[in-house]
Formats: C-alpha cells, sequence, structure tokens
C-alpha cells in the first residue's frame, strides 16, 4: 500500500511538514514549467532497440528529433497562448514549458531510425547496426 503514495508526500509524513507553507508557495507562484526530463522505455528486440518517451499533452509538431554526433535529442516545447483568456482557476496542474533528453546511438543505424507518435508516446525503432562478418577465404597450396 505505501508504493501508492507518492515519494514527495512519504517524505513530508516523515519530517516536519508544514501544509500551510506548500500552500502559500502554491498560491503566491504565479510561473510553472514541465518538468524538464521525461519518462522513456528502451526495449532490446534483438536486431533493433525500441525507445517508448511519454509526452503526453504535446502536439505532434512541437516534438523535435535532432541526431548530432551520435547522440540522439528528443525535446518538445508547450507554448503559452499570452493573448488567449485564462479562465479563473482554482488549480492549474498543466503548465507550460520546454523538456529534453539526450541519448548515445553508438552502434545504432543510424539512417534507419523511424519515429511515431500515438496517444502520447513517441515510439522510435532504432535498428542496430550490422556487425560486419570477416569474411573466410581459403588458399591453396601449390
Amino acid at each position: 500500500m505505501f508504493e501508492l503514495i507518492p515519494f514527495d508526500r512519504r517524505m513530508h509524513r516523515l519530517s516536519n511538514y508544514d501544509p500551510f507553507h506548500e500552500m502559500d508557495e502554491f498560491f503566491n507562484s504565479t510561473t510553472r514549467a514541465v518538468n524538464t526530463a521525461f519518462h522513456t522505455d528502451v526495449i532490446d528486440n534483438g536486431d533493433s532497440f525500441e525507445l517508448d518517451a511519454e509526452l503526453p499533452g504535446f502536439k505532434k509538431e512541437d516534438i523535435h528529433l535532432s541526431i548530432e554526433n551520435d547522440c540522439l535529442t528528443i525535446s518538445a516545447e508547450r507554448k503559452l497562448n499570452k493573448d488567449e483568456k485564462l479562465p479563473n482557476f482554482v488549480k492549474r496542474e498543466r503548465f507550460y514549458g520546454s523538456c529534453s533528453r539526450s541519448f548515445d546511438l553508438t552502434g545504432i543505424d543510424v539512417d534507419k531510425i523511424s519515429a511515431a507518435y500515438v496517444d502520447g508516446v513517441l515510439k522510435l525503432t532504432l535498428p542496430k547496426e550490422s556487425e560486419e562478418v570477416p569474411v573466410s577465404r581459403s588458399i591453396q597450396i601449390s
């Protein structure tokens, strides 16, 4: 049962937790940003890796993939439309900002990487480079 309680709440129970301080911080903060990281799973399928990145709430156009020096960078940005009239929020947990993570592509065939974004999950297929098997040959003795 304890694993169902978020870790930060467990820590508050163990320390001198002041709920009024947290409430003051919440109501006095005017800007919030998204977390700078996102969760990923990497699965080894034998001839390729599958990287699943959770990016809920982002539009496909707001997600950018770049490769530089055997390094894959996944970044996403959610912008706040300042022209839009905001309703009177009682609580706001969906925020704006950007997040980014980088991954080493050593041993990956970069030209064959494919990506799809479905239901808030970015799925990348990262094919492994084929191992070159040394060519064996026989030499006839004359």
